[in-house]
């Protein structure tokens, strides 16, 4: 049956790009081209795949006909998104895909010999998450995973719930980040994630964010409003990481803790690394009422801040990349950080210093010191 439906500009441009960047432009699927736009009862809808990954938008439309359509993902994408506001007709004529506006006529070629998607699915809702909450939490988390896919289990987000939280957790072995936040649960989860693909997912929602997990896939869905919503779901990854070895590293033992203001303890790493050589490496040395900022090199110059901070323990001198401990630093925002310095190189732990909605701990390991 063909395809007849009217449909807001800008909601179907929204829905279109949407799809287009969550697939790869490239893959060896025969349908990682197209999107099938598919007209019924729940309005309209878009969907793609590319063999693994799958994505369906929803659109509000007044659907005078059920039917649908195989066109160019990223053709429609344009196409929607040049034609600016208003209301446009969509119908499928023949081989084609036509767009009527008030003041103009447009169409796309169907693709030809692919016709419907594979069934995918989406696996099983699991839980709900306060969307600004899930934002959060996962952008320093996903920040902390590795970018070598030589290791793929590094490139991850390990999620799991319990106890009415949602924990995740990433590293690169060099740093490693956990964030927890409420949980409203339909089930249990417990995936390994590609941190990319989840770091483009929390660009796209808006209010609560549900998870949906089963048969070795992982979904999210969300409603941007009642009608106009969006679901993604693909494989997950290998084995998560060991439980046992990451709880252990954060539950620090500190030989002092420092609680300071995130901010200026950032802006004066961020002055000493000018000076902190092509390794980027810089000195925090713990003193009374503050912490030392300091940097060296023989082609940059010398760097020497002091930084306001309530420190208890021992004096204690440690050497950090720079770009790592401010990773940590701006993932708190402007609230007080903790920081737990622990004995020899064993991970600095850093953590807020008041209750908040995300839980969120960060682990720098130290550099080895130079020699004096």
């Amino acid at each position: 049956m063909p395809l007849n439906a009217t449909f807001l500009v800008s909601a179907g441009a929204a829905a279109a790009s949407r799809v287009a960047r969550l697939l790869p432009e490239r893959s060896l699927s025969p349908y990682s081209a197209g999107v099938l736009v598919r007209g019924g009862r729940e309005g309209l809808t878009l969907l793609g795949t590319d063999g693994e990954l799958s994505a369906e938008a929803r659109i509000e439309a007044a659907v005078h006909e059920d039917g649908e359509v195989m066109v160019s993902r990223r053709g429609l994408a344009a196409l929607l998104a040049a034609l600016g506001e208003g209301d446009a007709h969509l119908s499928a004529e023949g081989s084609r895909l036509t767009v009527r506006t008030p003041g103009g006529r447009f169409t796309l070629p169907a693709l030809s010999g692919v016709s419907g998607l594979p069934a995918l699915g989406m696996p099983p809702a699991v839980g709900t998450v306060d969307g600004r909450a899930w934002r959060a939490a996962l952008a320093p988390v996903a920040g902390a995973a590795s970018r070598e896919h030589a290791l793929p289990i590094f490139t991850g987000v390990r999620m799991w719930s319990g106890g009415g939280k949602l924990r995740l957790l990433a590293t690169d072995r060099f740093r490693l980040a956990r964030a927890a936040l409420p949980w409203e649960a339909a089930g249990e989860v417990d995936v390994l994630v590609s941190a990319p693909l989840l770091v483009e997912l929390a660009k796209q929602g808006a209010g609560n964010v549900t998870l949906h997990s089963g048969a070795g896939r992982f979904g999210l869905s969300w409603e941007r409003d009642k009608e106009n919503g969006c679901s993604v779901a693909g494989p997950v990854l290998g084995a998560a990481f060991p439980h046992a070895q990451a709880e252990k590293l954060l539950a620090p033992d500190p030989s002092c803790v420092a609680e300071v203001d995130p901010g200026s303890l950032a802006a004066a790493v961020t002055r000493a690394a000018l000076s902190s050589g092509p390794h980027g490496r810089i000195t925090v040395e713990t003193e009374d009422g503050e912490l030392v900022v300091r940097a060296a090199d023989e082609q940059g110059g010398e760097s020497r801040e002091s930084v306001k901070a309530t420190v208890h323990g021992d004096r204690l001198t440690r050497t950090y990349q720079a770009r790592y401990l401010l990773d940590a630093l701006r993932a708190f925002g402007g609230e007080p950080v903790r920081a737990a310095i622990q004995p020899d190189l064993r991970p600095t732990v850093f953590t807020t210093a008041q209750e908040n909605t995300v839980d969120l701990t960060y682990l720098v390991v130290p550099m080895q010191q130079r020699p004096s």
